[in-house]
C-alpha cells in the first residue's frame, strides 16, 4: 500500500506524540506501508517547520530526523502538471494530488479542509481521508 502524507500530518506527528498522525508515522517507520514523498514536499517540510509559531515547540533535530527518514521513502523528483479541474482549491496543496497520481498512492492523508481535498473523497485510485479514518481502515 502506498500513502501520501500531507505535510500538516507530518508536522502534527512531531507536535503531538500519541495522536493519529504520530501513529501513522510510526506505522510507516515499522514498514506497514510505503510513503510517497517528493523533493517539493521535503522543501515544504523544512520551510514550514521554521515558521515562528513552531519555534517554541519543534526541535530542529526532530525535523531533521524526519526529513532524513523521508528521504528513504518513495521520493519523486518530478511531478506531473495537472489540469485546472484536478488542482486543489489551495494552489500550494496541488503538489499533493500530483504526488498521489505519480506515486500511484492508495491514500492521501490530510487534515486540511480548506484545500478542498477531503471534500473530494478520492482522486483516481487515491482515497483522500483524515488521519483518523486512515488509522481505522489501514493500520
Amino acid at each position: 500500500m502506498r500513502v501520501v502524507l500531507d505535510t500538516n500530518v507530518l508536522l502534527s506527528a512531531l507536535l503531538s506524540p500519541r495522536g493519529y498522525p504520530d501513529t501513522i508515522y510510526r506505522s510507516w517507520r515499522a514498514a506497514r506501508f510505503e510513503v510517497v514523498s517528493s523533493s517539493v514536499q521535503l522543501a515544504e517540510l523544512r520551510r514550514a517547520s521554521r515558521y515562528p509559531k513552531f519555534k517554541p515547540v519543534l526541535q530542529p533535530h526532530h525535523v531533521g530526523v524526519m526529513v532524513h527518514n523521508l528521504q528513504r521513502a518513495v521520493v519523486l523528483d518530478r511531478l506531473p502538471a495537472l489540469s485546472p479541474e484536478m488542482a486543489a482549491d489551495d494552489p500550494f496543496d496541488t503538489f499533493l494530488i500530483a504526488m498521489s497520481i505519480a506515486g500511484e498512492a492508495d491514500y492521501l492523508v490530510t487534515r486540511d479542509h480548506r484545500a478542498g481535498l477531503l471534500q473530494r473523497g478520492s482522486m483516481g485510485r487515491t482515497r483522500i481521508v483524515t488521519p483518523a479514518i486512515f488509522c481505522a481502515e489501514a493500520i
